[in-house]
């Protein structure tokens, strides 16, 4: 009763200790944070500024733009998106004027007249050959302007929300006929929307099935009830730890009910299939439940560890989200063991038993079942375990050659509208993905304006616009480039550097035109600047072929005396993650490995021992990439947690299966006695367990979100290879080292004699 005291105290500090749910999408957290190249981005957005904090908005017209009633209306529209609060500025056609340098000095004209038929069709007609607006500012088929709206940086998720809820009210107020948004503020309130909508839909469809599930095992609505506020009970503690400690809900941890659900449920299969077999023996109530903790007490909390480790093995990856996500995985894993081993006892005791004539016809079925099973398994141990070998090397061969490759919008649903407008941007105004480089005067010029330095900047420039098929690329050479068009009457050829004699003469209203720019292009000195441009978001793979030979061609082709270039910014540091989790993932694998290794060492005191429970466990993660491979699905942030996931549940199964064995041969049976009674029991709850995991995992396949899907699919995939490698393979493998074994088991037993003599 003393651990029914216990959760009833636990449950009720929690209960008086609660935050509220709160749920969040934050762009950074999928950053890592141990990277240096975030260090340099924070210091170089300190300087400029962040390179996501903007709102695109196209407005379409049927009829095309260069319609005076539609320019009009975008024109008010734009003056009353200046007013609202969080807009610090707007920048689109409708509000540019061109410089024109005469030898009377500097005029400026607006870059669209549409105050006459005539003047309109002349701006239309100047402007459609001016590639410094068609493409960035209009869409190349005339269909929509943009409206390029920079908000308070580093706005938070509550101001973001109500910012955007602003503009697109203002928007639908004016009926324009179409119109696209994409942006950090709308990406961010509409993922958590969908969180929220994805923790509502995992937590009420895991309660259904999690019922269904009690049901069909128990029939009795005491199997249902007792177990059933056992699991809530866990998740509750599980979930009020995180939310007291100041964590959120994020598109990671929407995942932990359904986890923590079946979790749950499988170890209390494990007790309660031992308590059932005890009571087909005949045995009492009381005898039974006592037999069933005594006896699995130690598998159960090994198997909870080991769950746990292999979602903690996340912190490893030095991801915020991933991080905290796997923590506190980790934590409810433990939490959920705590509400099993305190509120079970109580609730078997209670539950009612099944008629016995039912228990003796499923334990007889069973039984011939896992009879027939083992003896296969025995009479055909080489050919088992050359075919594991052989599979395992040819699927290890084919996940070799998975890419690694992710996408900013990696989460949202095929169709989504969201994804549908950042498509449309890539697609009408060469991206909405950020490109960051910057640029550094370097030991011979003086600054960035030296002529010879913006040679080197026109050279960058044109590289990078081949190279990553930009937009409208903006730098200190941008200002240079618009005097000289200014000089020659707004001609759009002559948007290009000047000659070296040309460029003398005009530099002192380079330095006047400078100070009015819209966008921090350089810094007060002259000496840092930004070369600024957006990408189609074409996946990580190609980002960094494209990264490397940008690096290749800076070190072959620019001066350093003269420019010094880095790249950075948002995008380029999110395309870096996808790389580096993976390949962190699998490190953090290592360490749960190991620790699976000195835990079955731990039981059996042999290396030899660890390593063989090692290689089935080695079988799920590999056929999993051998799977994606086929099915063309690449390592990302999304693909590659699973390993860690699906590692600390399968796990599970060799752990209570050599918990079982080695339980048998302390009590005196041989090897092969011992692996044939673990195959009739603990063979039992392996596939019981797993049905139950993969069940719970199927749900996350009905997600809208891809890292849930995926997490899914996969790990269900994994829960089968694991049972198919523990009880196909483990067995065959253990049992050539049958004397290595049973002596490690008979000195430990020759020692505990020893120690109750001497008690004695």
């Amino acid at each position: 009763m003393w651990a029914l005291g216990f959760a009833g105290l636990l449950t009720l500090f929690f209960i008086l200790t609660w935050q509220g749910v709160r749920f969040n999408y934050d762009f950074e957290n999928f950053f890592q944070h141990d990277d240096p190249e975030l260090d340099f981005y924070q210091e170089y957005r300190e300087v400029f500024q962040n390179d996501n904090d903007y709102l695109l908005i196209a407005i379409e017209n049927n009829t095309g733009v260069f319609d005076s009633a539609f320019l009009t209306k975008s024109l008010a529209f734009e003056n009353e998106l200046k007013q609202v609060d969080g807009v610090v500025e707007v920048v689109s056609v409708l509000n540019q004027k061109e410089p024109i340098i005469s030898p009377f000095g500097v005029n400026y004209r607006p870059l669209l007249d549409w105050f006459s038929k005539e003047s309109l069709a002349g701006s239309a007609q100047k402007i459609k050959k001016d590639k410094q607006w068609m493409g960035n500012l209009i869409a190349d088929d005339s269909s929509s302007l943009l409206l390029l709206v920079q908000n308070e940086q580093m706005i938070g998720k509550e101001r973001g929300d109500t910012l955007y809820a602003s503009i697109e009210s203002k928007l639908q107020a004016y009926h324009f006929d179409a119109f696209k948004t994409a942006g950090k503020i709308k990406a961010q309130g509409a993922f958590v929307n969908l969180l929220q909508q994805e923790f509502a839909f995992f937590l009420s469809f895991a309660i259904v099935g999690v019922l269904l599930l009690l049901w069909m095992m128990y029939r009795s609505w005491w199997g249902v009830v007792l177990p059933f506020i056992i699991i809530v009970t866990g998740i509750f503690w599980s979930l009020s730890f995180l939310l007291l400690t100041g964590g959120e809900l994020d598109v990671m941890s929407v995942m932990q009910p359904p986890i923590l659900m079946v979790i749950g449920l499988s170890g209390m299969v494990h007790v309660v299939n031992h308590y059932q077999t005890a009571l087909v023996a005949s045995e009492s109530k009381d005898k039974a439940i006592f037999g069933a903790f005594k006896t699995l007490g130690l598998a159960v909390f090994l198997t909870a560890l080991t769950t746990s480790l292999g979602f903690v093995s996340l912190y490893f990856t030095n991801v915020p989200s991933l991080m905290w996500f796997g923590l506190y995985t980790g934590c409810g894993v433990m939490f959920m063991f705590l509400a099993l081993f305190s509120i079970l006892p109580f609730a078997l005791y209670h539950l009612p038993s099944l008629p016995s004539s039912n228990r003796e016809v499923w334990a007889s079925r069973w039984n011939k079942f896992l009879k027939l099973l083992f003896h296969n398994i025995t009479a055909h141990r080489k050919a088992i375990s050359l075919s594991f070998i052989v599979v395992t090397l040819l699927a290890g061969y084919f996940m070799s050659q998975v890419k690694t490759n992710g996408y900013i919008l990696d989460n949202l649903p095929e169709g989504h509208s969201l994804l549908e407008d950042f498509q449309f941007f890539d697609q009408q105004y060469g991206g909405s993905k950020p490109l960051e480089i910057q640029i550094q005067a370097g030991s011979v010029g003086q600054d960035l304006f030296d002529y010879r330095v913006l040679k080197e900047i026109e050279k960058l420039e044109d590289f990078v616009r081949e190279n990553y098929n930009t937009g409208f690329i903006m730098s200190p050479l941008t200002a240079v480039k618009a005097v000289n068009k200014a000089q020659n009457r707004g001609n759009p050829k002559a948007f290009v550097l000047p000659s070296a004699l040309s460029y003398e003469r005009m530099q002192p209203l380079v330095d006047k035109m400078g100070q009015s720019q819209n966008i921090k292009l350089w810094t007060t000195d002259k000496t840092i600047g930004r070369l600024s441009s957006k990408t189609a978001d074409n996946g990580s793979l190609l980002g960094k072929r494209q990264h490397q030979k940008l690096d290749e061609f800076v070190e072959s082709n620019i001066d350093k005396e003269l420019l010094k270039v880095r790249l950075t910014g948002t995008s380029f540091l999110i395309d870096k993650s996808h790389e580096l989790v993976t390949y962190k993932v699998f490190s953090g694998l290592g360490f749960a490995f190991l620790l699976v290794g000195i835990i079955v060492g731990f039981l059996f005191r042999s290396w030899r021992v660890s390593l063989l429970v090692i290689l089935p466990n080695i079988v799920p993660l590999v056929w999993i990439g051998c799977v994606m491979y086929w099915f063309g699905i690449d390592f990302k942030l999304s693909t590659s947690i699973v390993f860690a996931i699906a590692f600390g549940i399968a796990v599970d199964d060799s752990i209570h299966f050599m918990t079982n064995l080695r339980m048998q041969m302390k009590e005196g049976h041989s090897l092969l006695k011992a692996l044939f009674l673990t195959y009739l029991t603990t063979g039992k709850a392996i596939i019981l367990t797993t049905l139950i995991l993969i069940s719970g995992f199927v749900m996350l396949t009905f997600s809208t979100l891809e890292i849930p899907w995926f997490t899914g699919v996969l790990v269900s995939l994994s829960l089968l290879f694991a049972v198919l490698a523990d009880l196909l393979w483990l067995p065959v493998l253990l049992i050539p080292f049958k004397k290595v074994i049973e002596r490690k088991i008979n000195h430990r037993n020759s020692l505990d004699r020893d120690k109750q003599t001497q008690l004695k």
